[in-house]
């Protein structure tokens, strides 16, 4: 059975919260990276950014990474941009975060480059960690078993939340 645990008005509440945290929190940067973990992590960067554009002068890019969310090592990590061209503050951004290893991995990526500094989102925070990772900005952190999963899917007026 399918537990809805966020809606598509409390996924649009907290994501405006959110984008005004970083804002608060970030705002003696020229620019701010908000970088997308491939899939939901992308789109939720690019919903931000249409939040935020409008509200600050500072600038505002998106960026993708790709890694691969089961074995990592096993293929590149891609960036949808060098990563000579980051700078500023980096925001990196996942819908779920379980065990932090894809959230790991991406960070890594990021951090070839030398970078002021490194905030993370995640919309669900499960807190089952097994990797060194917390989360800056998180939407709703949820109490689960290790065999529950929380699917994230996002449609444009229809974007839900569930626990399976």
């Amino acid at each position: 059975m399918n537990t809805v645990v966020l809606n598509d008005r409390q996924i649009d509440q907290k994501l405006q919260r959110i984008a005004y945290e970083i804002l608060e929190n970030n705002s003696e940067d020229e620019v701010l990276y908000l970088i997308g973990i491939k899939g939901n992590g992308f789109l939720i960067a690019q919903k931000l950014q249409e939040i935020l554009r409008p509200i600050t002068e500072q600038k505002v890019n998106v960026a993708e990474v790709n890694v691969n969310k089961q074995e990592p090592l096993s293929e590149p990590i891609r960036l949808s941009v060098s990563t000579e061209e980051l700078q500023g503050t980096l925001i990196l951004i996942d819908d779920v975060i379980n065990s932090g290893k894809t959230m790991q991995y991406a960070l890594m990526k990021l951090l070839e480059q030398p970078v002021r500094k490194v905030k993370t989102v995640s919309l669900v925070d499960r807190k089952h960690r097994r990797y060194p990772i917390r989360c800056d900005y998180v939407g709703l952190t949820l109490s689960t078993t290790l065999q529950d999963r929380v699917e994230v899917v996002l449609k444009k007026g229809n974007s839900k939340a569930y626990l399976v």
